[in-house]
């Protein structure tokens, strides 16, 4: 298990800087602190207490959110929480309180653009709130290194759960799983069982579509992610259903596993008989493979062929020529996964944040098809 970040975690009124230099015991160890040259540690309630001119207990109320403090006295408080960068003891906390404050996070693939900046999201969301964030990866293809990942998760001491799950065997495997703690699955729900489109089927991928039809394009190709996938699923259909609504045509859909050399194969096997002048890969990976084949058979892109992709990489735009894709804010998408489990643990509503858009970023590789398209 992985604690991420965990020396960065703030409290309540605290202000993320350096450690204060001071000398002495710990959050609760009692008083006789005094302030020192010669010592660096963190800041104990004594310290602002000091700090602030009142008692030690005034300042653990404040901490544990006590309403009854006069407001003069509060700000006293705060502003000395401030001025000392104070950052309570996480154990000391759970101890007093007799709650945990770690969170643990069940993924894989933190290899992969998208779960990484999910999970910078999510583990920035928990540190604000005053958690850590425990991180346990598992093989999204092994059954058994779900199970054990679930086992894990379990000897913890949590608050709460956040299970990101990509595909339906990890889906299942959550919502078959008793914590005994709250916790949120944060799955993409199948667009065909109900789930709520979203921003980027809904809108994006008919404006990425629109955008090459702009350019001329009349026949496409499909680069889709593994079907086991729902987000793979929802692209592809977004995909079919923005071709037929402008009337174009498509020549298929090829699955690969959303890494580049599955998009640099699956194109490369159509390449003999391709007609398509425009390929939508399902992420950005595929469409850089997708690329490299079609260079490699002294195909021009975007002169011949126009390639796109999906999620806005950091990469994409130094690709050779840059790539047209759909920018996805994964960060903010778990933002709203923890801000939806710290709701769970405290029993009150999330703070929710808007709608999450896509956006099309146009760049260089996509441009005008050249001669007519029957």
């Amino acid at each position: 298990m992985h604690a991420e970040e965990a020396g960065a975690v703030a409290g309540p009124g605290a202000v993320a800087g350096a450690a204060t230099t001071v000398s002495g015991g710990d959050d609760e160890s009692g008083p006789g602190v005094g302030i020192s040259g010669s010592a660096t540690r963190q800041a104990t309630i004594y310290d602002v207490a000091e700090a602030a001119g009142v008692s030690h207990q005034t300042v653990s109320r404040f901490l544990r959110g006590f309403e009854g403090i006069r407001p003069q006295t509060k700000q006293r408080v705060v502003e000395a929480l401030e001025r000392l960068n104070y950052r309570p003891n996480l154990a000391a906390r759970s101890l007093t309180t007799g709650q945990s404050h770690r969170l643990g996070a069940l993924t894989h693939e933190i290899s992969q653009v998208g779960p990484s900046k999910i999970l910078q999201g999510a583990s920035a969301a928990a540190r604000e709130a005053g958690y850590l964030l425990d991180i346990v990866t598992l093989d999204v293809s092994d059954r058994r290194s779900i199970d054990e990942a679930l086992e894990l998760v379990m000897q913890h001491d949590l608050a709460g759960v956040l299970a990101l799950a990509s595909t339906d065997e990890m889906t299942e495997a959550f919502e078959g799983t008793d914590f005994r703690v709250p916790a949120y699955i944060a799955a993409e729900q199948d667009d065909a069982r109900g789930g709520h489109p979203s921003h980027l089927t809904t809108v994006g991928l008919p404006s990425l579509i629109e955008h090459l039809a702009s350019l001329g394009h009349r026949k496409f190709i499909h680069i889709a992610g593994p079907f086991t996938y729902s987000a793979a699923r929802n692209r592809a259909r977004a995909y079919e259903a923005a071709i037929a609504q402008q009337g174009l045509h498509s020549e298929g859909i090829v699955y690969g596993d959303w890494t580049a050399s599955s998009g640099y194969e699956e194109l490369g096997r159509r390449l003999p008989h391709l007609g398509a002048t425009a390929v939508v890969a399902a992420n950005d990976q595929m469409a850089l493979g997708a690329m490299l084949a079609l260079s490699e058979s002294g195909i021009s892109v975007p002169d011949d062929v126009s390639v796109t992709g999906i999620d806005d990489i950091p990469e994409a735009a130094y690709f050779s020529p840059p790539l047209t894709t759909l920018r996805v804010d994964f960060a903010a998408q778990g933002r709203t996964a923890v801000q939806e489990l710290l709701g769970l643990i405290n029993r009150t509503e999330p703070l929710r944040g808007p709608a999450l858009p896509s956006e099309l970023v146009p760049r260089r590789s996509t441009g005008r098809m050249r001669g007519p398209q029957s």
